[in-house]
């Protein structure tokens, strides 16, 4: 009997991490961080499970919450073979060699204020450092293309499909024999939307017996792409007629080409006021190099379109901190794209205590915020944010844009369970919990399905 215990995004969005055990074979689907609500601490707990045991990873795709404890992973014993797309492999390299930059400042930070009260030795080391990162891609890979099949041990086969969500993501397949009976259990990773700018819808299948679904938007509808579309140009073209400035914190992979698409569009059509664009996110540069290497991921509006659809005349990367700090001193009619998406570190924190004050400038959110995070703060409201120690107040006008979400919406995800036949168990995972409890009632009432919500630490028998 094959079992399934979920380690993270259970009744929780973040930290994928859950473990199959079909005979003897052991598979961990994602190996992800824990992001938001003070969870982060989380991160540095043992697994729950021996990583020495398990033979297997597959990778959905190339976010934190799903690879970002992988380094953790190894150094704490994990020794299989890792299977992922091959775009995935080559996005994870650099998203976790920039985590392991992240860990390494925060350490550096929380050290020295240790050191000053005294408590030096309490400090946790770093969850990893660049050498993990590396150990990661010394070990043995198999990448696969999309519907691929790829022959585990004791006839069970893995295969991936296009979950549509970023660049080389997928939803994983796995096909296996019990008592003589075909099984497939598939897990969903994050499925994206069919209304996508740059990127292949999700595929289908027509069947598997068990199905494990995220159920980040279970709750909701997004609104209409092109409406999402038309909100972010007024927020974008009436900031800079009144001479204010632009923030928009992004997520370095799929959302950051995405706006970089829309404003190339907007510029090549005359659309958008004269001002300075500035692309600050070192990852966000590298992220956007890769996507021009994987041109078959991408629609066929971009795949045909003539020269690179990511840049254009207004556009300047900025890779060094020196170039960071002197976007300080543009005061007016600019855009400022950097990351993270959360607002939870990196460089837009500078740009949001510079500027969030300013009733002229408006905070641009395009992305899922977590609870917990400051982005879902200064989406909720809050007059006075903490950045850096100081306390600064929400002055500037915040747009929050959610059709341009990565993540299916409750009917999207409904309608890629629709033509799936011969299901027996549906669980929920990647998901809050009150999501999921929307959610389950409409997969009941839509599909007949009863889905079952997923418990941290709480295998379930298939």
């Amino acid at each position: 009997m094959a079992t399934v215990t979920s380690y993270g995004a259970a009744q929780t969005v973040t930290g994928s991490c859950h473990l199959v055990k079909i005979g003897s074979i052991r598979i961990l689907i994602d190996c992800g961080m824990f992001q938001g609500n003070g969870n982060e601490g989380r991160n540095y707990d043992p697994f729950e499970f021996n990583p020495s045991k398990v033979d297997y990873l597959i990778l959905t795709h190339a976010h934190l919450d799903h690879i970002g404890r992988v380094p953790k992973l190894i150094k704490d014993g994990f020794n299989g073979r890792i299977i992922a797309t091959r775009a995935t492999r080559d996005i994870a390299k650099i998203m976790l060699l920039d985590s392991a930059n992240i860990l390494l400042e925060e350490y550096k930070t929380i050290r020295r204020k240790a050191r000053r009260r005294g408590e030096e030795e309490t400090v946790l080391e770093p969850l990893y450092t660049k050498d993990d990162v590396k150990e990661v891609f010394g070990k043995k890979w198999r990448t696969l293309d999309y519907f691929e099949e790829y022959k585990l041990k004791q006839h069970v086969r893995v295969s991936l499909g296009n979950a549509g969500h970023i660049m080389g993501s997928a939803f994983v397949m796995l096909d296996y024999n019990e008592e003589n009976k075909y099984k497939r259990m598939v897990f969903s990773g994050d499925i994206g939307s069919p209304e996508r700018l740059i990127i292949d819808n999700p595929d289908n299948i027509s069947e598997a017996d068990f199905l494990f679904i995220e159920s980040t938007y279970g709750d909701r509808k997004h609104k209409p792409l092109e409406q999402s579309i038309e909100e972010f140009k007024e927020a974008v073209v009436s900031t800079l007629r009144q001479n204010g400035n632009v923030i928009i914190p992004s997520f370095a992979l799929e959302r950051t080409q995405e706006i970089l698409w829309l404003l190339h569009e907007m510029h090549n059509k005359g659309e958008l006021p004269k001002c300075r664009i500035f692309l600050d996110s070192p990852l966000a540069i590298k992220a956007t190099k890769l996507y021009n290497n994987y041109p078959i991921h991408l629609s066929d509006e971009l795949q045909y379109s003539s020269g690179d659809p990511f840049s254009f005349a207004w556009l300047e990367p900025t890779t060094t901190r020196e170039q960071s700090v002197a976007i300080n001193k543009v005061k007016e009619r600019s855009i400022i794209i950097a990351g993270s998406g959360m607002c939870n570190g990196g460089r837009i924190m500078h740009h949001l205590k510079h500027r969030l004050w300013n009733p002229r400038n408006s905070i641009v959110f395009v992305g899922y915020q977590v609870r917990g995070t400051l982005g879902r703060s200064i989406v909720d409201g809050e007059k006075l944010i903490k950045i850096y120690g100081e306390d600064i107040i929400a002055k500037a006008k915040i747009y929050t844009i959610n059709g341009f979400s990565a993540h299916a919406d409750q009917s999207e995800l409904i309608e890629w369970m629709r033509p799936i036949d011969g299901l027996k168990n549906v669980c929920l995972i990647h998901g809050e919990t009150d999501k999921m409890e929307i959610f389950a009632k409409v997969i009941k009432d839509e599909l007949g399905y009863d889905a079952n919500i997923m418990v941290h630490g709480v295998s379930v028998k298939l």
